[in-house]
């Protein structure tokens, strides 16, 4: 269990996954926490204004792609533990512009390792042994599913788009780090997040926003991609368990064993809705619009978490229904939030068509 003498640093901080970590943290452990984020357009520190105030709580907005700024972080805050969540993370815009995603993703990460290298090598022994590089990555390394099967820790890679062919290079890296030089690395592979302060990008809030203001819900293909959706308070907690349980070197494959087509997906946010917030023109279901599919897009992804379950004692705490109504509930009751972050380049629209022409 993370104490008082702990200081963890988290990348990305101001992103959805990373703000739920650091209000995790924040809620359940006495840790000093460092928030790093560049702020670029999905970050928001409204995420993390709760811990603000707080003297246990600092932001430093720092590209880690900077090795200078992560050294000078690192030898100020003196971290027990780096979890580094930073990354570009939406396949439609690695679609569109590529080279942002092996920049941060890639080039981010390598400058992260080196870094804590260096600082983990300077500690003395007892500083060593505690100290660890938690490296957050996706499922969407291991390619696609075919109707069966799942995803587990052996897994071999198969990555299918610029997004996931850049997290493979990192997770790779972070291996090799563990391997050459003996940093104390964990690493872990998500399936699909969703959850309150998600960017208005992703699936789930494009599709309530676009719901609300009555515009088509666009819909890839046929909608029959299958994905494994987990809560992202869920997933925070997986994490932070994976933090302070896990074994350097290894990996942890983390699910939320709730999986739907992404049609499906779309009527049950549109049923919550109907149920919500009604409208007089009727259903949503009717706003439901089929789109030309975007190039490369993985069939099914789904998780065997039995790992984390059996080992560390971790398994989701929400059923995909009960996620859903409160992630529909917090958008709702946040509208205006959305609504500032929607004007933003890009979000609340589907990318990712034209550059696979």
């Amino acid at each position: 269990m993370l104490d008082a003498q702990d200081c963890v640093l988290v990348t990305g901080g101001a992103g959805f996954i990373g703000s739920a970590v650091l209000r995790h943290l924040f809620r359940n452990t006495s840790a000093a926490l460092v928030n790093v984020d560049k702020l670029t357009y999905a970050g928001d520190l409204e995420a993390v204004a709760d811990l603000a105030g707080s003297p246990r709580y600092a932001f430093a907005q720092v590209d880690i792609c900077d090795a200078p700024a992560i050294e000078a972080l690192l030898a100020r805050h003196r971290p027990t533990a780096i979890m580094h969540l930073a990354a570009e993370s939406h396949v439609d815009r690695s679609i569109d512009d590529p080279g942002s995603f092996i920049r941060t993703n890639v080039l981010g990460t390598f400058t992260m390792l080196d870094a804590a290298r260096r600082y983990w090598s300077g500690l003395d022994e007892p500083g060593r042994a505690r100290f660890r590089f938690h490296h957050i990555s996706t499922d969407e390394v291991f390619g696609s599913l075919g109707s069966e099967g799942y995803f587990h820790e052996g897994t071999p890679y198969d990555p299918r788009s610029p997004y996931s062919a850049s997290k493979a290079g990192s997770d790779h890296l972070v291996r090799a780090w563990h391997h050459t030089y003996g940093l104390p690395v964990l690493l872990t592979n998500c399936s699909n997040n969703y959850g309150p302060f998600q960017f208005p990008e992703k699936l789930i809030p494009v599709m309530i926003g676009a719901a609300l203001a009555g515009r088509p819900l666009p819909v890839y293909g046929q909608g029959a991609n299958v994905r494994d959706w987990l809560y992202v308070e869920d997933h925070a907690e997986a994490l932070v368990t994976v933090l302070t349980r896990g074994e350097p070197g290894e990996t942890y494959v983390l699910g939320g064993g709730a999986e739907s087509s992404n049609l499906d997906l779309i009527k049950r946010l549109c049923a919550i809705l109907d149920r919500l917030r009604p409208d007089p023109a009727g259903s949503y279901e009717r706003l439901i619009s089929f789109v030309t599919d975007r190039p490369g897009h993985d069939f099914r992804y789904a998780i065997d978490y039995a790992r984390v379950k059996r080992d560390l004692g971790w398994q989701p705490r929400h059923s995909l229904d009960e996620g859903l109504a409160a992630t529909v509930s917090w958008y709702l009751d946040h509208q205006p939030w959305m609504e500032r972050l929607r004007q933003r380049k890009g979000a609340d629209r589907r990318l990712g068509l034209a550059g696979g022409r």
